[in-house]
């Protein structure tokens, strides 16, 4: 079900969320940089995950007019923006921009974010950094961060420029459907989710802030992010097509099995030593039954997702009316 705007007579709302962890630093500059109104959008408000923090990050954004939700510990960026959400949807949120406590991304261009969802043209908009002429991205870094977008890309089908980027506007509708599930970073995760739930999913170039704010706390080397992204791709993969994935797997090892019990049919049936080749129909069976067995694991994943899907579908039915009646 899609829709942007609200009822005749109502009024839209944009919802700015900051997931935070011990931001106080620089979290009163990043709140104070941002929009107090935006046009098409009868009302703005500001939300400010605190993750748990040890430092005065809740009392800079109760004191910078922001509204506060507080996980008592820390969870990690995915969790933090997927609370967001939750209270973005429950304050009456038509589209939800999310950007970081660190003022990474220039506020200046939330209204170009939102652009594509007020016209129609989109129900999520991420916002493109241009990886190549970021300063202080080291060239490993950027091809890193290039090749992580193709494969996003591909798995998604979708046409994003850059995957990582966590500056994004999400129609209400589309945050309805999203599901966070890892705790390392909702990013590449929620892409490839509006690419399952067929999302339009466009990109707009957005400026970024010239210098590195500090360092970054998702990863301490390339290897780790690596890791770790490629890890949250596979599950997310697995979990929405689960079926694709093991007739995929389980087809390498029928093929070689259907190969080697070709080449002990040849010699039996040519009378080349067709004992002598007994092992070829043993080892034939065995990949045969392994890849059967896999292609079952398959079957019984997709009835699961299946059933996953018809739960979410109540999940986004009984998040629909949140914040409806504000």
């Amino acid at each position: 079900m899609w829709y942007l705007v609200r009822p005749t007579g109502g009024k839209m709302k944009l919802i700015i969320q900051i997931p935070a962890w011990n931001e106080e630093e620089h979290l009163e500059e990043a709140i104070s940089a941002l929009p107090r109104e935006v046009a098409g959008f009868d009302e703005l408000e500001i939300i400010v995950v605190d993750d748990g923090s040890g430092d005065r990050t809740a009392d800079i954004a109760r004191a910078a007019g922001a509204h506060v939700v507080r996980l008592p510990v820390h969870r990690g960026l995915a969790v933090a923006f997927a609370a967001g959400l939750d209270a973005a949807l429950e304050r009456g949120a038509d589209v939800i921009v999310n950007t970081d406590a660190d003022g990474q991304y220039d506020a200046r261009d939330i209204p170009t974010l939102v652009g594509p969802i007020l016209a129609g043209d989109a129900q999520m908009v991420i916002g493109d950094r241009q990886v190549e002429t970021i300063r202080h991205f080291t060239p490993t870094k950027k091809a890193l961060q290039k090749l992580g977008s193709w494969v996003v890309r591909k798995l998604s089908r979708t046409e994003v420029a850059d995957a990582t980027s966590g500056f994004r506007a999400i129609s209400r509708a589309a945050a309805l459907k999203l599901h966070v599930f890892t705790r390392f970073t909702y990013t590449l995760e929620t892409i490839l989710q509006a690419g399952e739930a067929g999302l339009k999913v466009v990109s707009v170039p957005v400026r970024t802030s010239s210098e590195e704010t500090r360092p970054s706390r998702l990863f301490r080397s390339n290897t780790g992010y690596v890791l770790r992204s490629l890890e949250s791709i596979a599950r997310i993969v697995v979990l929405y097509n689960p079926l694709r994935i093991f007739l995929r797997i389980g087809a390498v090892p029928v093929v070689l099995g259907l190969v080697l019990m070709a080449r002990f049919l040849y010699f039996f049936v040519t009378d080349h030593s067709p004992a002598g080749h007994v092992q070829s129909l043993i080892l034939a069976v065995i990949l045969i039954t392994v890849g059967v067995q896999v292609w079952v694991v398959g079957v019984v994943a997709d009835l699961i997702a299946v059933n996953r899907r018809l739960l979410e579908e109540t999940v986004e039915r009984q998040r629909e009316g949140l914040g409806r009646d504000r």
